[in-house]
């Protein structure tokens, strides 16, 4: 229970004595929790300011790197060793959204947490937000950096391009999972009335660029964030430092800006059908079994998975579920769910 000076009996007598003493507490108390909230704040910093070269700080045995393709270069952190998992995240985020899943899924796998182009530390294309040239930019990187087949999980935009990664490049894909969004083409346009930020987001340039500035960044992305269902899980500041740039809010809305393309290039191109096993996962207080339904329009064998006591940032939320779930789904065929939430995560 925190201190109120309410509940506490001041020193002192009388009213002049009672009110010199709640005056005196508050003040005490005010600066305790200043104190705590500074330290606490420049601790969280500590913890995941990270560089975007060399040797990673939110875990051991984590590299950042930089790779060129085409427009530009990706940034990525890079870890473990064995078959390769890339990592692909959503907006309003960068990779940190994935620093809480890596390490044990690079136990037994390179892992690759990529930063999209535009986002993060990735150099800022002039074009190709759509889904399709973003994907073949992250295929670009991954054979690059020595690998010519790997394992894709997407959360949000991310997932997005991981569809149309695995579509185009299936023999290089042994397994995708795809987390918190339904497909364009096939339910995204559906959520456009849910929340005013889609719209917003695809406005025809300048309008978003003119309407928010620098300082509302932390109230705009803010906003998004409390959209989960456990907020507190979600680590802002760094989002809203990785935002602060006009050109790479520019970049945000320009994946926005091609959902409709996106959608009907997949739906003209819904009769090539993944080959590969697909693990859909929503949230429990967000998509659900929405995820599965969507991607079982475009894909042979989905998987469906609720993540518990999670909305739409899954691997924050429940960053357990997401290790455990991804683990077992990507392991070994013998692997068993050891709880009845990853039931649906059996490879």
């Amino acid at each position: 229970m925190p201190l109120d000076a309410r509940t506490v009996r001041a020193p002192g007598t009388g009213p002049r004595g009672s009110r010199l003493g709640r005056v005196a507490l508050s003040v005490f108390v005010a600066l305790v929790m200043a104190l705590l909230t500074t330290t606490a704040s420049a601790d969280a910093n500590r913890r995941i300011h990270e560089p975007s070269e060399g040797p990673a700080r939110f875990a051991p045995g984590f590299n950042h790197g930089k790779v060129a393709v085409d427009g530009g270069t990706l940034h990525y952190v890079r870890g473990g060793s064995g078959p390769a998992i890339v990592l692909l995240h959503g907006w309003p985020e960068t990779w940190l959204m994935w620093r809480k899943v890596m390490p044990d899924l690079a136990r037994k796998n390179t892992v690759i947490a990529f930063d999209l182009p535009g986002l993060g530390d990735s150099s800022v294309p002039g074009s190709g937000y759509d889904k399709v040239t973003t994907a073949r930019r992250i295929h670009e990187a991954v054979k690059k950096l020595g690998f010519t087949r790997a394992a894709l999980i997407g959360h949000d935009l991310g997932a997005l391009v991981t569809y149309a990664y695995a579509r185009d490049f299936p023999a290089e894909v042994s397994r995708i999972a795809v987390i918190e969004t339904p497909l364009a083409g096939f339910g995204l346009e559906e959520l456009y009335g849910i929340s005013w930020h889609f719209r917003f987001n695809m406005s025809p340039a300048p309008i978003p660029e003119r309407i928010m500035d620098n300082d509302d960044v932390s109230t705009y992305l803010g906003m998004m964030y409390d959209f989960s269902h456990r907020p507190e899980a979600i680590e802002r500041e760094p989002y809203f430092r990785a935002y602060a740039d006009p050109a790479r809010r520019t970049a945000g809305y320009g994946y926005y800006r091609a959902f409709a393309a996106d959608a009907e290039n997949n739906k003209a191109n819904a009769a090539r059908r993944l080959p590969m096993p697909v693990l859909a996962i929503g949230g429990q207080y967000s998509f659900g079994p929405g995820v599965a339904d969507s991607f079982r329009q475009v894909a042979d064998d989905v998987r469906t998975a609720v993540a518990p006591d999670a909305g739409h940032y899954v691997p924050e939320e429940n960053p357990r579920f997401v290790s455990d779930c991804a683990s077992l789904f990507l392991g070994p065929p013998t692997g068993t769910p050891q709880r009845p939430e990853l039931a649906g995560c059996a490879p």
